[in-house]
């Protein structure tokens, strides 16, 4: 392990599955990309400009001081809009004092927990939609009834364009921080989207938003390299067309649904594109594995774990003594040591230290390898044609 690493990263996909149909050169095509990247890192009207480190935030610490003093939270957003805050936030629980509820879907359930909470004025309300227009985002904050004039507990992130939501914030002289028309919203968790919650949850967004671009520059460049073009081919090659997230880490579930989105949104095009399943371990040892191990060959393993845990006071008697954490190590190398045995891809992601900087690094990098997987397979990562499909029809059924 290299002094100071946070996160191993570990592949071994065969070369069977590398083979391309088509021979260009993806080690040339990759550096125009990287080169395109490091460029568009300091222009201020593109989505790598968030990787910045001297990217400017649309809000000071000034800004949010009178929203400091709420002690519970609701986010209410759709895919992007809200899938990064709740992955800082179950990641670094421990070090959170507030409690957050993330409202996601259209839930009546949810909606009357929240509904029945006593005094919803001493909430902290944060609304969030890029476009202004989500209806789904829009109808939970209709069915709350919680904006009212010059309203002291609500903070709404949008594009500053002609929406619902930006009217409303206008109509109603809501507290306001614009959404950048050039962040997809997928790709959003650096900017206000994530940093605003990520403040608020007394988080240093200092330190996660510390060497975003070690993966491009850093000691880490030639794994985004080799990874990148390494699921480039297999992209083509359309062989492996499922990712299974093999999952160890509690902390990082929400996580994993952030990146499920932004793998499947960003590469799901022109009959292309991989299907990202999470599958929490070791309980789906006693569900899943026989397939995982013994059906289909279409699977790509992403492993993730972490080291053992030095403040893990459990003792197992039956099983000499062992540790929690040494039980998961031991089923989790089980099953790596079954994926070597029948040849099949896997790649390993081990965290080390459950920290701000440790989030920021898995947060650019899978954004990183992502956008470059696309560029490679000339796929547009930052596009999403048939989700927009189904919205336009969905509004035309309603409307």
């Amino acid at each position: 392990m290299k002094k100071n690493q946070k996160i191993i990263y570990k592949n071994f996909i065969q070369k069977k599955f590398l083979k391309q149909k088509n021979r260009k050169n993806f080690e040339i095509l990759f550096s125009k990309i990287k080169k395109n990247i490091l460029l568009n890192v300091n222009n201020s009207k593109n989505m790598f400009n968030t990787l910045n480190a001297n990217f400017r935030l649309n809000f000071n610490s000034q800004d949010l001081r009178s929203f400091k003093k709420f002690k519970t939270i609701v986010i209410i957003g759709m895919g992007g809009s809200i899938l990064g805050a709740e992955a800082i936030y179950t990641f670094l629980k421990k070090k959170i004092k507030k409690d957050f509820l993330f409202l996601d879907n259209i839930d009546h359930n949810k909606l009357k927990e929240i509904k029945n909470k006593k005094k919803l004025g001493q909430i902290l309300f944060i609304l969030i939609s890029k476009s202004g227009n989500t209806i789904e985002t829009l109808s939970n904050i209709n069915v709350l009834k919680i904006v009212k004039k010059r309203s002291k507990n609500i903070i709404v992130i949008s594009e500053k364009k002609q929406n619902h939501l930006y009217s409303l914030v206008k109509k109603m002289q809501l507290f306001y921080i614009e959404h950048r028309k050039y962040v997809g919203g997928r790709y959003s968790v650096l900017s206000e989207v994530g940093m605003v919650p990520a403040f608020l949850m007394g988080i240093n967004i200092l330190q996660l938003r510390k060497n975003l671009l070690g993966h491009l520059t850093g000691k880490n460049k030639n794994i985004l390299k080799d990874n990148s073009i390494k699921l480039a081919k297999i992209l083509e090659n359309n062989k492996l067309n499922t990712i299974i997230f093999l999952n160890y880490i509690p902390e990082l579930k929400s996580f994993l649904y952030w990146c499920q989105q932004l793998i499947a949104e960003s590469l799901g095009k022109k009959g292309k594109g991989f299907l990202p399943v999470i599958s929490p371990a070791p309980k789906d040892h006693h569900s899943l594995l026989q397939l995982y191990l013994d059906g289909p060959k279409n699977k790509l393993f992403y492993v993730f774990s972490k080291e053992n845990d030095k403040k893990d006071k459990t003792k197992i008697e039956f099983l000499k003594n062992k540790k929690l954490s040494q039980i998961k190590i031991a089923q989790k190398d089980s099953f790596i040591k079954s994926l070597k045995k029948k040849g099949i891809p896997y790649r390993e992601f081990k965290i080390k230290d459950f920290d701000e900087q440790s989030l920021g690094e898995l947060f650019s990098y899978f954004m990183l390898e992502t956008s470059i997987i696309g560029k490679l397979v000339n796929i547009n990562p930052f596009d999403q044609p048939a989700v927009e499909e189904v919205k336009i029809n969905t509004t035309k059924i309603l409307l």
